[in-house]
């Protein structure tokens, strides 16, 4: 009997250490389904992450079979300053601050292109060219001004047609025309009156003059010419007071008689631009420079084969 209940015992022991295991599994797949449900429920999510944010657009890199690897970066950064060539060098469409561009098929970025820096040398350099373009340098011996004729009628019989132009000496001569007029006024009684110069005696007076100082006077007008000595009135009787009476219109202007009395210093400095506007001369400097340029113009207009060129 005694054996029996010992062996029902232990039995009983057996059948329920087997229940307890049988539960005791029943609980871990439990648990595993469990896991493994959250596991699907976070992969969806991840999932519609991913649909939500995916841009067809947006290629994968590509990376070709051969070297992929971007060249090595400069270990100071270029300063425009210290190397000037860059400014030739560099194309304009790169950019010292932006990624160097693809080495060898290699995409380095899907990232917008960065605008693109001119230097400041080059900038500089466009907007001279633009500039330069635009601005036009005026020519010294321009023609008249639109509306203005380039010919008027003759002031003087020793005029020519053309603005501050005269005949020949030698022409001037051939029809009879010796003496040259022109009117003056006294700076002390102020009477007006009529002045003649013989025409060949006074222009081989101031040729001469030329002639003999011309290398000593440098392109510039002498003291002699720049204030010159008047003649004396012949009313008042009063010296160095006899002024010429120069016309307001430049086109009428007694050149040839200022020339020959050597009063063309009475002339302002505009009045001597327009002279040498009108005979192609260099017009621009001090008045002393284009008094000058005014007496070896006229001489040369007389005598074209005198020592009258610059």
């Amino acid at each position: 009997m005694g054996t029996d209940e010992h062996e029902i015992n232990k039995k009983r022991k057996i059948d329920c250490q087997d229940f307890q295991v049988s539960k005791g599994v029943e609980e871990e797949n439990k648990n595993i389904s469990t896991l493994s449900r959250e596991d699907e429920q976070e992969k969806n999510k991840f999932l519609a992450l991913s649909l939500a944010t995916y841009n067809p657009n947006n290629k994968p890199r590509q990376l070709s079979p051969g070297n992929h690897h971007p060249p090595p970066l400069l270990q100071q950064p270029l300063s425009l300053d210290r190397h000037p060539v860059l400014n030739e060098l560099v194309p304009s469409h790169y950019s010292l601050c932006s990624p160097p561009p693809p080495v060898g098929g290699v995409t380095l970025g899907t990232s917008p292109p960065v605008a693109p820096i001119v230097p400041y040398r080059r900038r500089e350099a466009a907007v001279a060219n633009v500039g330069s373009s635009v601005r036009v340098r005026r020519n010294p011996s321009q023609s008249p001004r639109e509306g203005k004729n380039a010919t008027v009628p003759p002031p003087f019989p020793w005029a020519t047609n053309q603005r501050a132009t005269v005949y020949s000496l030698n022409y001037l001569l051939s029809v009879n025309i010796f003496t040259i007029t022109g009117d003056v006024q006294c700076k002390r009684c102020e009477q007006k009156f009529p002045l003649e110069y013989d025409l060949q005696q006074n222009f081989i007076e101031v040729g001469s003059f030329i002639a003999k100082n011309k290398r000593s006077m440098h392109d510039r007008a002498p003291g002699v010419w720049i204030n010159p000595n008047l003649p004396t009135c012949r009313i008042c009787k009063q010296e160095n007071s006899v002024k010429p009476i120069i016309s307001e219109k430049k086109k009428s202007i007694n050149w040839l008689f200022l020339l020959l009395g050597q009063m063309l210093g009475c002339c302002t400095l505009e009045q001597l631009k327009y002279f040498c506007k009108h005979t192609k001369n260099h017009r621009t400097g001090a008045k002393d420079r284009v008094l000058y340029l005014t007496y070896l113009g006229l001489c040369k207009q007389l005598d074209p084969n005198g020592p009258f060129d610059r």
